[in-house]
């Protein structure tokens, strides 16, 4: 064979050879092959990378420290509500208890106001009222309800109401009880007249 034979041999698997009088539609095109690795296989999504164990541990570390959170958050809040709790069950406490005397001190401050020829006894009343004041004071409660204050509806129970031109509006003319407090819970209302 000659080089020039060679050469055309070479080249004819490469080029297709047309006949003029085949039709259009039975001419193929050479079709470039893909690798199968390479080929995307149908119904199968592509797949992802998987996750390194370092990140599945950073993930597991991650989850964990938010339980831890969520917990420390859930005690401090409990922590925070059982000392409120506390606190306010000893002023309820105190103020029940501080209710019970009541009477005993109404009952001294009518002694007081009764008039006696005996003084030991008068005086004796009067140290025993000093104490109890002093009682209840250490305990934090004070009183209040003086005729001139303002009426307050949350601290006073207005019995009765009179027109007075000499006091000025919702002003206590009279006050037939006094009303007790500690801090801001009322213990006992006061008892009151209201003018204008």
């Amino acid at each position: 064979m000659s080089k020039k034979d060679k050469e055309k041999k070479e080249k004819a698997p490469l080029e297709e050879t047309v006949n003029p009088e085949t039709p259009a539609e039975e001419v193929k095109e050479p079709v470039e092959e893909v690798p199968a690795e390479e080929a995307p296989k149908e119904g199968t999504p592509k797949e992802e990378p998987k996750e390194t164990e370092l990140e599945k541990a950073q993930k597991a570390l991650a989850k964990e420290h938010d339980q831890y959170l969520r917990l420390a958050a859930e005690y401090d809040n409990f922590r925070k509500r059982s000392r409120k709790e506390k606190e306010a069950l000893y002023t309820d406490i105190k103020a029940e208890t501080v209710a019970k005397f009541l009477p005993v001190y109404d009952n001294l401050e009518r002694a007081l106001a009764n008039e006696t020829a005996d003084e030991a006894y008068k005086k004796g009343v009067e140290l025993i009222m000093v104490e109890l004041k002093k009682i209840m004071t250490g305990l934090g409660v004070e009183e209040f309800g003086e005729t001139g204050d303002p009426f307050d509806p949350n601290a006073h129970n207005a019995v009765m109401h009179v027109e007075n031109e000499e006091l000025g509006e919702n002003v206590l003319a009279q006050v037939f009880q006094k009303g007790f407090r500690i801090g801001e819970k009322v213990i006992r209302h006061a008892v009151v007249q209201v003018a204008n």
